[in-house]
């Protein structure tokens, strides 16, 4: 029998929200390395804030999350809408080169090789032939495609990914779920907020079900049950948008996670390879 993958990420007892009205409350658990999680919930749910949170755009405001010890540039991060202006004049190329960043510095310049992974990125996605487009030039499917060339050449272990196959053509969403199928059989952990619960079904084993607070996080077919669902959605039109932060303590997260205590503020810190007690506490630290 293998023993369990260490954890890339643990939540413990994690509140996240903004102006101190929390948006992800109570949250325990653990992220294996390897696992394709896919993060469901209704809208409002606090499925993009969670992404933030683990991106290190949001510090909690309440408990942790603890990661991985990561290379420099090991956790990558698509957030939902691009952060490319559209008006500006900059090629595609330019663009996907971006995702070379942590081994070019602020000016550094790309060499023949490095410019061969940029066009060998953008035959990948289907976007050979397109080098000098300027970017705001392409579709919503190609738009999409360039970003995930860009997310291939960060070559994290890591990857964050918000709604990557939302308001796109049914074969850029083909070609990019194969894409993650792959980073995923390399053995890089990936958490994908997906609404489609059909693609949820048949190509994410793992789910975790949040409604402002964790519903259910296991195996696929014990979390997209009508039963769990259906109280995702009674939890998410109860919530309470101008709530103070609680402090109640977590009661557990069904089909995996556990209890978590409360803690004085939020902290992310990186994840030791023991499972009991705390780690050295280094606020705000991200490797």
């Amino acid at each position: 029998m293998h023993p369990a993958p260490p954890p890339v990420v643990r939540f413990d007892n994690l509140t996240l929200g903004y102006e101190r009205h929390p948006a992800v409350h109570h949250l325990s658990g653990e992220i294996p390395a390897g696992a394709l999680v896919a993060v469901i919930g209704p809208n409002g749910a606090g499925k993009s804030t969670l992404l933030k949170g683990l991106a290190g755009e949001l510090r909690p405001l309440g408990g942790r999350i603890e990661l991985a010890e990561l290379p420099r540039g090991g956790l990558a991060y698509m957030p939902q809408r691009s952060e490319i202006d559209p008006g500006f004049p900059v090629s595609v190329f330019d663009v996907v080169a971006m995702g070379l960043w942590r081994e070019l510095g602020a000016f550094g310049g790309l060499k023949r090789a490095q410019r061969q992974r940029v066009r060998e990125a953008l035959a990948a996605v289907g976007m050979e032939g397109f080098e000098s487009r300027p970017i705001g030039s392409l579709s919503g499917g190609q738009l999409q495609r360039a970003r995930f060339a860009r997310l291939m050449l960060q070559d994290a272990p890591l990857i964050l990914l918000d709604e990557p196959f939302a308001a796109i053509d049914s074969r850029t969403v083909d070609d990019l779920i194969r894409l993650m199928l792959g980073w995923h059989a390399e053995g890089r952990t990936i958490l994908t907020v997906v609404h489609d619960f059909e693609q949820v079904r048949r190509y994410f084993p793992t789910c975790l079900l949040l409604a402002r607070e964790p519903v259910a996080f296991g195996p696929t077919p014990q979390v997209l049950t009508e039963t769990l669902l259906a109280r995702a959605r009674r939890l998410s039109e109860a919530f309470d948008d101008h709530a103070p932060e609680c402090h109640r303590e977590q009661e557990g997260i069904q089909a995996g996670g556990g209890p978590g205590g409360e803690r004085p503020r939020g902290e992310v810190v990186p994840l030791h390879g023991h499972r009991h007690g705390h780690p050295h506490d280094h606020a705000g630290h991200r490797h």
